[in-house]
C-alpha cells in the first residue's frame, strides 16, 4: 500500500471539483450579505471553506472505503486503490478540520460552529445513516445547505431571516438532485447497502416526492421578491428570470416522474446543478445591478 501523496490522490480523496462548487455558494453568499468587501475575511471563507469541505469528504471516505470498492462509480478512489493509507488519510482529514475551523472562527464564532456542525453532521450522522434509512438523505441536505448560510453569516455575524431563507434554498434543492442521483445509479447504491430513495423504489411516490421539493426550491428562491426577508431582496427581474430556470427543474422533476426512466434523473441532475449555480448567480447580479 502506497504512502505517497501526489496532487491527483488529493484531488479525488477531496472530491476537489465537488468541493469548490460547495465553496462557490459561501463566496456568493458572503457578497449578498457584505456592505462592504473584507479581502482577508473572505480569504479565510474561501480557504476555510475548502478545508472543511475536504476533510468531510475524506472522512465519508474513509468510513465508506470497504463499500466504495463495491461500487463502479467510486472503486477507483484512492483508498479501495489502496493508493493511500487509511491513517495517512485520516492524518489529513484531521489537520484540514483543525486549519479550517481556525479560519473560520478567525471569522467569528458562529461560522465557526456552523462549520463544526457540518463535518458532525455529515460524517457522524449522515454517513452511517445511509446504510439504514433513507432518511439520510434529510439528515444530510441540513450540512448540505449550510454553505450558502454561511457566507451570510461571515460577512454579517447575524442568523436572521436572510441567513435561514438561503438556508432553505438550498435545503430544499438537495431533494431533487440527490435523489435522481440516487434513482440513476440505484443498482450501485443497491450492491453497497445504501438506501438512498426515499421509498427504497424508484416507483412514482419517490418521482411525486422529488416533484414536489422541486417546487418548494423554486417557490423558497422568489420569497425575497416580496420584501419578507430582511436584507435579502430581489428585484422584479430577478424574480422573472428564477421563475424562468424554475419552469425548467420542474419540468425536468415532472418528465421524470412520468415515464421513470434512468435518462431522465440523469437529466434532472444536470438541470439541477446549472440551476442552482444560475440561481445563486441571479441573486448576486440582482444586487450589483
Amino acid at each position: 500500500m502506497s504512502t505517497n501523496i501526489s496532487i491527483p490522490i488529493i484531488k479525488e480523496l477531496t472530491k476537489f471539483r465537488l468541493t469548490l462548487s460547495v465553496v462557490f455558494s459561501s463566496f456568493i453568499s458572503y457578497f449578498l450579505g457584505a456592505l462592504e468587501v473584507n479581502y482577508i475575511q473572505l480569504f479565510y471563507l474561501v480557504t476555510g471553506g475548502i478545508l472543511i469541505v475536504s476533510s468531510s469528504n475524506i472522512f465519508n471516505q474513509i468510513i465508506e472505503r470497504d463499500l466504495d470498492k463495491l461500487m463502479k462509480r467510486t472503486q477507483n478512489r484512492p483508498l479501495p486503490k489502496n493508493e493511500i493509507t487509511p491513517k495517512l488519510a485520516l492524518f489529513l482529514a484531521i489537520i484540514s478540520c483543525i486549519v479550517g475551523l481556525i479560519f473560520m472562527y478567525l471569522i467569528n464564532i458562529k461560522v465557526a460552529i456552523l462549520s463544526a456542525l457540518s463535518i458532525f453532521i455529515y460524517t457522524s450522522i449522515y454517513t452511517p445513516m445511509k446504510l439504514i434509512s433513507p432518511f439520510a438523505v434529510f439528515i444530510g441536505a441540513i450540512p448540505g445547505a449550510f454553505p450558502f448560510m454561511i457566507g451570510w453569516v461571515a460577512a454579517t455575524n447575524d442568523i436572521g431571516i436572510e441567513a435561514i431563507t438561503l438556508f432553505l434554498m438550498q435545503f430544499f434543492w438537495q431533494f431533487p438532485h440527490f435523489w435522481s442521483i440516487g434513482w440513476a445509479q440505484s443498482i450501485d447504491y443497491e450492491k453497497a447497502g445504501f438506501k438512498m430513495l426515499p421509498t427504497g423504489k424508484k416507483d412514482k411516490s419517490t418521482s411525486a416526492q422529488i416533484l414536489f421539493y422541486s417546487i418548494w426550491a423554486v417557490l423558497i428562491s422568489i420569497v425575497p421578491y416580496f420584501g419578507i426577508t430582511g436584507e435579502l431582496k430581489l428585484s422584479i427581474f430577478g424574480v422573472c428570470a428564477i421563475i424562468i430556470l424554475g419552469v425548467f427543474l420542474i419540468f425536468r422533476s415532472y418528465a421524470l416522474f412520468l415515464d421513470g426512466k434512468d435518462e431522465n434523473a440523469n437529466k434532472l441532475m444536470f438541470t439541477s446543478v446549472i440551476y442552482l449555480t444560475f440561481i445563486q448567480l441571479t441573486f448576486l447580479f440582482d444586487k450589483i445591478f
